[in-house]
């Protein structure tokens, strides 16, 4: 009899342990959904006459995407994120065809750094995004993004991501070209940075191949005084499609009335250096209230002057800015924004 319950028991007690084990992996692990809701009015003259739109991710790409890591080891994770860019005014898609046109990469994590591997934002996007001018390169405002050029997302990525030693972070990727376009290096990216206390310095470089490379440099400095953060920045890049030669510099400040109210002010000139004089400068203003930890409300301005027969117009992060009436037309605009975040 005895036999019998011991037989008895012993599934018991292995079925048990096996709902502890998954129980523990599980907890392991974990899945994040987040996401992201951009949408704003826009009035812009482009040198004729307004003209009102509806905005999608002006200031920060309206997204959705997954995110996930799993403990391989005391220190060590598997790490991933699938990310789609979508239109909040129509459902679209940010990108035809592409259902993860933002991320779409698996890596591992240590403490000695992350390796990323797959579509990802270039590291010469990351110090462009908040840390370079006042605006955080988005919205109609700053003239750092509507008259710099750089390469915002790359395919088969290798990326290594540094920790932050004695405030120093570097980014270093390559990434391969696809196979029907011949193969081998794609283009090479490095970032540097540097943070204390109220001051912080990055340098960041890009060097893509092909019919359409471009080759583009990026960097900084910012320092915070009281409630005014300081931004003064360079930029230069020769490449693309069409051919972008020009090179910058872009001053800015943010000002904090309170934890939830920021107002900022902006200048950018940027210098034509294909022998076309085609110079062009913007004088930017812009505003943001915090109504929760997830919303926000911002406001933005800017007035841009071409010159020559330059064809630079207002625009924002994942919006196509109106073009110019004629060659060398001022562009103007108003714009007022939400932001949710989940």
């Amino acid at each position: 009899m005895s036999r019998v319950r011991r037989r008895r028991v012993y599934p018991f007690c292995l079925l048990v342990a096996l709902g502890v084990t998954a129980q523990c992996s599980r907890a392991q692990s974990a899945v994040t959904l987040y996401g992201l809701i951009d949408t704003s009015l826009e009035i812009t003259n482009p040198g004729s006459s307004w003209t009102a739109r509806m905005d999608s991710g002006a200031y920060r790409g309206s997204r959705i995407g997954l995110r996930g890591e799993e403990a391989i080891g005391a220190d060590t994770r598997i790490l991933f994120d699938l990310e789609n860019g979508f239109n909040s005014g129509n459902g679209a898609l940010a990108t035809s065809g592409l259902l993860f046109n933002r991320q779409a990469w698996i890596g591992l994590g240590a403490p000695w750094g992350e390796l990323r591997l797959g579509r990802q934002y270039s590291p010469i996007y990351i110090p462009f995004k908040g840390q370079l001018d006042a605006f955080g390169a988005g919205t109609i405002a700053s003239g750092l993004n509507n008259l710099s050029k750089i390469t915002p997302y790359t395919d088969n990525g290798l990326a290594y991501i540094s920790p932050d030693l004695y405030g120093f972070t570097t980014t270093l990727m390559a990434a391969l070209r696809d196979p029907g376009n011949g193969n081998g290096l794609g283009g090479a990216y490095e970032t540097f940075a540097y943070a204390h206390g109220a001051f912080r310095i990055s340098y960041a470089h890009q060097q893509t191949q092909g019919a359409t490379g471009l080759r583009a440099n990026l960097g900084g400095v910012s320092y915070v005084i009281g409630k005014t953060t300081a931004f003064v920045s360079f930029f230069n890049g020769d490449g693309g499609s069409p051919r972008y030669h020009d090179d910058g510099l872009s001053l800015s400040a943010r000002y904090a009335f309170s934890t939830r109210l920021r107002a900022s002010l902006g200048y950018t000139y940027m210098r034509d250096q294909s022998g076309g004089d085609n110079n062009a400068d913007q004088f930017s203003a812009a505003c943001e209230y915090d109504v929760s930890t997830d919303l926000m409300l911002y406001a933005s301005a800017g007035l841009l002057r071409n010159r020559g027969s330059g064809e630079f117009t207002l625009r924002g992060v994942d919006v196509t800015g109106l073009p110019p009436a004629y060659p060398g037309a001022p562009i103007k605009g108003v714009q007022l924004g939400v932001i949710d975040r989940f």
